[in-house]
């Protein structure tokens, strides 16, 4: 993936317990690409001297994984242009910070780090930590603290006004993938030089440097549908991409996530690329809740918004390449649709697909 000069400098990132979980997506999204951060060490003892990379995607990256913040001290400079964040990469379910990430964050500060946290627990709020943090000059950031409400906005319809091709990437389940593929064939599609912009909708989107975005769980339900039109609008208006990509919440049919209906609902895309963990059986973090055969999640998106999906994408979780190769023609087969594992595999043939959706806009709007 393509890199800039990191926008806030060194990091740390903690994911104690969670790196092979998917309560560490957030920290699989930082070591895979960021643009605010240079990521210097990921914090989880269970997998301590590993490579961060090779862990997670087969392939070293040259991030260290680390046992504790004490290891972290050791191998790390904390100069000035050493690391001066401490990112908390933890998304558990309700995003609430443990007792023991609460010490390990304590830690963090009175080594003169500034804390990054995308969880529900406000540590702004947190008048022991706010205190703590004054006492050793750093700031704490709320990723997920809603704005004020006079800064909100209502759906109007001024996403009628973009005129480019806009493709959302929703999801079967949550924590399966959607963010990383979007990320993806954006990189890609700039690569083969197309103006292309990605609408983040979570933190973890908002850590690696999206420009344009929202962080849709932490607003009021009123908003959601305006913010997501006005980030759109807003990347429209200020880029004039050739193609915007959506990223996607949840899933329609995830009992605690159903976070598409309002991207549908607002980002009104033209065509939706579907992201699928083939090995999955029940809803992420909800045992005793069968995922819903992915045929039937087309035809409900497709149904309520009037687009079609156009392709599969897959997440490989405790696949081998084999088994992900058969799912792939097994998914082709059973939806008629391509079904390719972009983190792996070339996103060329989605490439291919988005081009000629774009040739066929313009014929019809010359």
């Amino acid at each position: 993936m393509e890199t800039k000069k990191p926008i806030d400098g060194g990091a740390l990132v903690y994911c104690e317990g969670a790196f092979t979980t998917t309560n560490g997506k957030t920290a699989h999204g930082l070591v895979r690409f960021t643009e605010r951060y240079q990521v210097r060490g990921v914090i989880d003892s269970t997998h301590a001297g590993k490579d961060a990379g090779e862990v997670l995607d087969g392939r070293k990256n040259g991030i260290p994984l680390l046992g504790d913040i004490a290891e972290a001290r050791s191998l790390i400079s904390f100069e000035p242009d050493g690391v001066k964040y401490f990112v908390v990469g933890l998304a558990p379910d309700g995003g609430r910070l443990s007792a023991s990430a609460r010490d390990d964050v304590r830690k963090a500060i009175t080594m003169g780090l500034n804390i990054d946290t995308g969880l529900h627990d406000f540590l702004s709020e947190d008048k022991e930590m706010v205190d703590l943090a004054a006492q050793y000059g750093v700031n704490l950031r709320d990723i997920r603290k809603p704005p004020p409400r006079a800064l909100l906005h209502f759906f109007e319809g001024k996403i009628e006004k973009v005129d480019c091709l806009k493709l959302a990437i929703l999801g079967t389940d949550s924590a399966v993938g959607k963010r990383t593929t979007a990320w993806i064939l954006v990189h890609a599609l700039r690569a083969g030089g197309v103006k292309a912009e990605l609408i983040g909708t979570g933190q973890t989107a908002w850590l690696q440097g999206a420009r344009y975005g929202v962080i849709m769980d932490s607003l009021v339900n009123d908003f959601v549908s305006g913010e997501i039109e006005h980030a759109v609008y807003t990347a429209w208006e200020q880029e004039r991409p050739d193609v915007i990509i959506i990223e996607g919440q949840g899933s329609l049919m995830n009992p605690a996530y159903p976070g598409g209906f309002e991207i549908l609902a607002a980002g009104r895309p033209d065509a939706v690329i579907l992201q699928h963990a083939p090995a999955r059986r029940e809803y992420d973090g909800f045992p005793g809740y069968p995922m819903h055969p992915i045929k039937q999640q087309i035809e409900a998106i497709e149904l309520l918004s009037g687009k079609p999906v156009i392709a599969i994408t897959i997440n490989h979780e405790t696949m081998t390449a084999d088994q992900v190769a058969d799912a792939c023609r097994d998914l082709a087969f059973q939806t008629g649709l391509p079904a390719v594992d972009v983190l792996v595999d070339s996103p060329e043939p989605l490439l291919g697909l988005i081009n000629d959706l774009r040739n066929e806009r313009e014929k019809q709007n010359p």
